[in-house]
């Protein structure tokens, strides 16, 4: 089973990565669709990594 803390540190990459790409396409020259598609591509990566790494932070349950 994987360690719960290594989930919230890929998502933080995914974040990461996202930011830093969507960046690179919006600063360089790009075509249009293609800035489109990458974009997009961005933005389900990052949100990925969102729930990713907050998924875990909901307090546990407590069993009776």
């Amino acid at each position: 089973m994987r360690n719960p803390k290594v989930t919230v540190v890929l998502g933080g990459v995914l974040i990461v990565a996202a930011m830093v790409g969507a960046t690179v396409v919006w600063v360089n020259d790009v075509p249009g669709w293609l800035t489109t598609v990458l974009l997009l591509v961005a933005l389900v990566t990052a949100l990925t990594g969102w729930l990713m790494t907050f998924r875990d932070l909901t307090p546990p349950r407590r069993r009776r």
